[in-house]
């Protein structure tokens, strides 16, 4: 069973960058694939990236348009989301979420089955 802690947000202003990470804990975290997903105010959670358990290829959602970069230290169990140029429709709060031999093709809420607790991010103009 894995353990997931987000870290790494807080109030930005628009234009600006923060580096998400997540702390995993468990065995076997490289044969885990991540994703870190979204919740506006009112909204759904939405998918904003996956890195597979491989590492080889990742999923942006389009959104992110080049401005979001998700990575992995499977040596640190870390996963990073570096997010720059942030806009205010940026602002929610973001969760990390793993599965066992996950690829770049799960990309909904239910096909992850351990989750963090989430970090906000505030956005500012």
């Amino acid at each position: 069973q894995v353990r997931l802690v987000e870290s790494g947000g807080g109030l930005v202003q628009t234009g600006g960058s923060l580096r998400l990470s997540c702390a995993a804990s468990g065995p076997s975290f490289n044969e885990y694939g991540v994703a870190w997903f979204r919740q506006g105010p009112g909204k759904e959670r939405e998918v904003v990236a996956v890195i597979p358990w491989r590492g080889d290829g990742t999923y942006y959602a389009g959104f992110t348009k080049g401005r979001f970069t998700i990575s992995r230290d499977n040596a640190k169990n870390m996963v990073y989301l570096q997010m720059n140029s942030l806009k205010s429709e940026d602002t929610a709060v973001y969760y990390c979420a793993a599965r066992l031999l996950g690829g770049t093709i799960l990309r909904t809420v239910n096909e992850y089955f351990y989750w963090g607790q989430g970090t906000q991010v505030t956005v500012s103009s």
